[in-house]
């Protein structure tokens, strides 16, 4: 599949604080990318290089073919961008800021859709200083796809969305990339990435850590499962000979098996072939968090 971005060995430094710590890293066309990590680990400043709003120290990029610091307007005709941090005049509509958007750019596309399609439609005559900051989120990405960009960077997108507005966000970005635009998105939340993204990179301390499908990224670093159930039988110690299974811990009625594969199948049947047959028999997968803290041994929320 055609390439849209590469990375190789880009480093921004601020000083002694090494922002950006040579990371390498491709996105292909047609596909969701994130890039996932903590607040301070330096996907924004990664972003804003790619984009040529930063210049990095050293290292090599390519976006859509062009070098962005050497032809950054060449690139911005065919890209849009969400930033993290971004204003409007306060006293601009919701209607006016993007009509003003969409005459500036060529061919670009209905800005009365756009302004459905992201829930904008009865703010049109709000001001920006009266939008709330998830109101504000939503206008941002709308002027990001007035260009109809082949590739749009969307930077901690749903940021002070309520959980309902940040699931109907996450539809429109998968549509998004289903009418053919390329999405990079730069995100802390786990359940986002594993909701949205084809493949990310885990980004730790300026430096990617692991990249591949979330599920990948899961069997890889975090494969190990819990099955969870309840009985009142007392020697179960059968479990134990399974070749899914690696530990038991029995606290009363409650039992944990820790396995790997098909560990629920596994335990499930040896259940029914004793006889057992829990109601609440239920498994707990690992999580992308699971992945950070076996790569990193730090956290999230750091």
């Amino acid at each position: 599949m055609e390439e849209v971005i590469r990375v190789e060995n880009l480093r921004k430094t601020y000083g002694k604080t090494i922002a950006v710590d040579d990371i390498s890293f491709e996105v292909a066309d047609g596909e969701i990318f994130g890039l996932l990590g903590p607040n301070g680990a330096g996907k924004t400043t990664a972003v804003e290089c790619l984009q040529g709003l930063r210049s990095p120290d050293s290292g090599n990029m390519r976006i859509l073919g062009i070098d962005p610091v050497t032809n950054i307007r060449a690139l911005r005709r065919r890209i849009g961008s969400q930033l993290q941090e971004a204003a409007l005049p306060d006293r601009i509509k919701v209607w006016e800021a993007l009509d003003l958007f969409a005459s500036l750019t060529p061919g670009s596309v209905d800005w009365q859709n756009l302004m459905e399609q992201w829930g904008l439609a009865e703010k049109r005559k709000s001001s920006f200083s009266s939008l709330s900051g998830g109101q504000r989120q939503r206008l941002f990405v709308a002027l990001a796809l007035v260009n109809k960009p082949e590739l749009v960077f969307l930077d901690e997108m749903t940021t002070g969305l309520d959980p309902a507005a940040r699931h109907t966000a996450w539809d429109l970005i998968r549509a998004i990339r289903d009418q053919g635009t390329t999405v990079l998105l730069v995100t802390h939340f786990m359940e986002e990435a594993e909701q949205l993204c084809d493949r990310l990179a885990i980004v730790d301390h300026g430096r990617i850590v692991a990249t591949d499908s979330p599920q990948g990224l899961i069997t890889t670093y975090a494969d190990k499962i819990k099955v969870i159930f309840s009985t009142d039988v007392e020697d179960i110690s059968w479990l134990e000979f399974l070749p899914q299974v690696n530990t038991i811990t029995r606290r009363g009625q409650r039992v944990e098996v820790e396995g790997n594969g098909p560990v629920l199948a596994a335990v499930a049947a040896e259940l029914a072939a004793h006889g057992i047959l829990p109601a609440d028999l239920r498994t707990e997968q690992p999580s992308l968090e699971d992945v950070f803290l076996a790569i990193t041994g730090g956290t999230m929320h750091e």
